[in-house]
């Protein structure tokens, strides 16, 4: 495992505002424009107006506001180094309650290329630029990257659980129907066996890559302006989120795609060609295809929605029979690559760079908005895809591998504004 270590956080005083409710906010890449308008409205001391600021130079606005938050109070140093533990509980759509249990640390910056910290997805330029003017006016990181590690006999858990279990949380806080809770932990001793059963592991990252990439540009930015560096400065880390990958309660969700303005488009035709290499059944709604998904947990299958109707999916043969040569072994393995690759490239012929530039494709990750889309006339074809799991995930980390964009979606988010890290 890369180095972990306790940090003094910067965080919100009690003292100084009452409903702590209204300061916090999901990450920068999750926030609509109307979400935006939503949260400043909020609270003049929302976490998204240093997270995600509407001024004309968000970055120096962010900066000003750190500075006057800090003498006025409104922000407060802990006084010692902690790791901070956060369980998020959220319901799902049948009713069922997830707890989700990690803890907040400072994460030693590492290349990738040193396979201490694994990546599975391909960053952009425009996020990272972003972020990086973000970290040098401001330096900090406000809002965290999400971590996971490897502890099978749930070593990390019982420690954390059992301080969890005999104090009272520093923050409980509902925001979007997710409660999140967070403690404090200070006790040198229980630190040093934390990062003692980390120290063989490694970390995956689950969500926050451009984040991470840019961790490690300013960095490398600091130490070329610092001729007293050591390697032990803050901006050697980054805020970081870990979870553990048994977990009970850590969550990937599906991320259904929804294509659009392709030229000459017709359902029916695209049906046919579909027979080529995918068994196709016709299906009634929603309800018959959860079904037929369910039931093909173990194949690639996928959810077909059109004007003409709900189709049922499934590949024929291997798809190492077509993909080989394209793409590698681990990758054969996902149904968002054979997706991607058999039907959203070859006949579609939707490409990579309409992909990633999102020319021609939306992401969802509730299915709901794929059939109202596709009713209203708003998309010409939706996919429902299953979701991809955290083996995948770390397999095709290990590998050196990444995955198409939006190929996972860890819910719920890491919140904004439970704490922040100073650089």
């Amino acid at each position: 495992m890369p180095e972990i270590q306790p940090f003094r956080a910067l965080r919100y005083s009690p003292a100084a505002i009452d409903d702590q409710a209204r300061l916090i906010c999901p990450p920068y890449d999750v926030i609509s424009p109307s979400l935006q308008r939503e949260l400043y409205e909020a609270s003049p001391y929302n976490a998204v107006r240093l997270e995600l600021p509407m001024e004309p130079d968000p970055y120096k606005a962010a900066s000003e506001r750190i500075t006057r938050w800090l003498q006025s109070g409104v922000l407060t140093r802990d006084d010692e180094q902690a790791l901070y533990p956060c369980f998020q509980t959220s319901t799902d759509s049948a009713g069922h309650e997830h707890i989700r249990k990690g803890f907040f640390c400072a994460l030693r910056l590492y290349e990738f290329s040193e396979a201490q910290v694994l990546p599975h997805e391909r960053t952009l330029s425009g996020p990272k630029a972003d972020r990086l003017n973000l970290f040098r006016e401001t330096g900090m990181n406000i809002s965290s990257i999400f971590g996971l590690y490897a502890d099978e006999h749930l070593e990390v858990d019982c420690l954390i659980g059992e301080f969890v279990d005999g104090n009272e949380p520093v923050m409980d806080e509902e925001f979007q129907g997710v409660r999140n809770r967070m403690w404090k932990i200070s006790d040198k001793g229980l630190i040093a066996r934390v990062q003692q059963v980390l120290l063989e592991r490694k970390a995956y990252i689950a969500d926050g890559h451009h984040r991470y990439e840019t961790g490690v540009a300013y960095r490398k930015l600091r130490a070329a302006e610092n001729p007293s560096h050591t390697g032990r400065e803050p901006y050697n880390f980054i805020l970081t989120y870990l979870a553990n990958i048994y977990d009970e309660g850590l969550l990937i969700f599906p991320l259904h795609r929804m294509v659009h303005n392709l030229q000459g488009f017709d359902p029916g035709e695209f049906i046919k060609r579909l027979k080529a290499d995918f068994s196709i059944r016709q299906l009634e709604g929603r309800g018959e295809l959860s079904a037929y998904l369910d039931a093909h947990t173990s194949e690639h299958a996928f959810g077909v929605v059109t004007s003409r109707g709900t189709f049922g999916i499934c590949l024929k043969g291997m798809a190492a029979a077509i993909l080989d040569g394209v793409v590698s072994g681990p990758l054969q393995q996902l149904d968002v690559v054979v997706l991607h690759e058999i039907v959203l490239r070859r006949m579609l012929g939707i490409s990579p760079e309409a992909m990633r530039d999102q020319a021609n494709l939306v992401y969802t990750e509730n299915d709901c908005e794929v059939f109202d889309a596709v009713r209203n006339g708003d998309i010409q074809v939706g996919f429902i895809v299953k979701p991809t799991t955290v083996r995948q995930v770390m397999d095709i980390s290990a590998a050196g591998e990444v995955m198409p964009q939006k190929s996972t979606y860890f819910y719920p988010k890491i919140m904004t504004g439970l704490l922040f890290h100073e650089l």
